[in-house]
């Protein structure tokens, strides 16, 4: 991911929030998320951040953004300090059930690895059962810890 995509995935965040939360999330929290303020935030991390944050995109065969994901180093260090953790992973809607999802965790599995992180992990919201299908099929399994 470069800078020059940052408004695209900021537009990939909001919708995929919109889409995936509606019903889980307060409504006016969803309305309320602002594509170029998350895109300002996006050019931030990328232009000041220290580099553990890893952000890929993928892309049509017509050079459409269709998703994007970030990972790094779990943020709970303390207590599992070799693994990480998938902060994101988000999709057109219009792009949902197409592979790119697939091919995204992928690929964030694939260079955790080769990272030498023995385990990845991530949170989803309990009753968000599409993503806990979705990371289900791809073999992560839930492990009860739950966030207030």
């Amino acid at each position: 991911m470069t800078v020059d995509d940052c408004a695209r995935v900021a537009e990939i965040r909001v919708r995929g929030w919109q889409h995936a939360y509606r019903g889980l999330v307060p409504q006016s929290y969803l309305d309320g998320l602002d594509v170029a303020a998350d895109a300002a935030r996006h050019r931030t991390r990328l232009l000041e951040g220290d580099g553990s944050a890893v952000n890929l995109v993928a892309e049509t065969d017509g050079g459409e953004l269709a998703g994007w994901a970030a990972f790094g180093p779990y943020r709970d260090g303390d207590r599992r300090t070799g693994d990480a953790e998938l902060y994101a992973l988000y999709l057109r809607p219009e792009r949902i059930g197409r592979g790119f999802g697939r091919t995204l965790l992928t690929e964030v599995v694939h260079r955790c690895a080769a990272a030498g992180h023995p385990r990845v992990y991530l949170w989803v919201l309990r009753d968000n059962t599409g993503a806990r299908r979705f990371y289900e099929r791809a073999g992560f399994a839930a492990d009860g810890a739950e966030e207030p």
